[in-house]
């Protein structure tokens, strides 16, 4: 008798209260309201508050997810949580969430892979499920970006937010669940996002905080080109090692990189006959919890209907990228 195959169970998302509009952001970062939302598409954000950090998103988003899912966290045997802005070096984050959540029989640990991160992680946890039949796995994938932001550098300050996005993974019933995962790295392009200081390499001090180090930083124009050069090829790959064809796509759940960008990959991509979902206008880029949160807002919206075949997809940096076909449906 083969493996029952792997899927989601529920989904869930934490976005901070704090909305910040595009007045506020212009304000600091000296542009108007309407370059903003020309050249992103993006209206409104949100922001931690002051007491705030990643794991509180990420427990929030855990939890909301466990119930849509009908799963005790004492019943979850792994966790992961995918981020780039962790509450602290160490721990992992990972562990606080156990800790928040009360999900002390599950396997913690972190990813970062950048905006990818949610969907590696995902990887990960179909892999783990398929190697202890019967287990399940809470994946979360959250950020704070507000933390790290220059506000000196509109190119970056205006699109990036907090926010957090989970899953919960099991077995499901064919036909449904995951059908086939595409991953890749590219660290020949790691300059085009980065923090540059923190780490060993330039560890903390008042140099690196005095220059800016710890600041988040982005080359958009190069993010631009890569994406449009590698992402379409990419896809490609994945259907045809899952048999299937772009036309065959009903729903594209992607990063929120911004507006016109988003435009420009449905284009590229050869996707404009599936149903793209954004969240860029009310969450702008929360980093590896935007696709996380962008299913959760599909789900909770009755978006996806039983049998829908369902490509998610994130890409940043490293630079890598990450995507998943789904077939949608939820069975005992």
């Amino acid at each position: 008798m083969g493996e029952r195959p792997v899927g989601i169970l529920g989904t869930g998302s934490r976005l901070p209260d704090n909305e910040v509009g595009n007045a506020e952001i212009a304000a600091r970062v000296g542009v108007t309201e309407q370059w903003i939302e020309e050249r992103t598409g993006i209206r409104a954000r949100r922001f931690v508050a002051a007491e705030e950090a990643t794991s509180d998103l990420a427990a929030g988003a855990g939890e909301r997810a466990l119930k849509a899912a009908g799963v005790a966290a004492g019943d979850i045997d792994f966790l992961i949580v995918s981020t780039s802005t962790p509450d602290s070096p160490q721990p992992p984050t990972a562990y606080h969430v156990q800790r928040r959540l009360g999900a002390w029989g599950a396997v913690c640990f972190d990813v970062n892979v950048v905006c990818s991160g949610f969907v590696y992680a995902l990887s990960i946890a179909r892999s783990l499920i398929a190697q202890r039949p019967g287990s399940r796995a809470l994946v979360v994938g959250a950020d704070v970006y507000s933390r790290i932001l220059d506000f000196s550098d509109r190119r970056t300050a205006v699109l990036m937010s907090d926010g957090a996005g989970a899953a919960v993974l099991g077995e499901v019933g064919a036909p449904y669940g995951f059908v086939d995962f595409e991953l890749a790295s590219r660290g020949d392009a790691h300059g085009l996002i980065r923090v540059e200081a923190g780490g060993s390499r330039l560890p903390a001090s008042g140099r690196t905080v005095a220059e800016g180090g710890h600041h988040f930083r982005m080359d958009g124009r190069g993010v631009r080109n890569f994406v449009l050069e590698h992402l379409p090829g990419f896809l490609d790959g994945l259907y045809r090692r899952a048999g299937v064809g772009r036309e065959q796509i009903d729903h594209f759940v992607p990063h929120q990189p911004n507006g016109v960008m988003l435009t420009q990959i449905v284009e590229r991509c050869g996707l404009s006959a599936a149903r793209t979902h954004r969240t860029l206008e009310r969450y702008g880029n929360p980093g590896t919890a935007a696709v996380a949160v962008t299913l959760d807002a599909a789900c909770r919206q009755g978006h996806f209907h039983d049998g829908d075949l369902v490509l998610i997809a994130g890409f940043g940096g490293g630079m890598s990228m990450g995507a998943a076909l789904i077939r949608w449906g939820v069975t005992a």
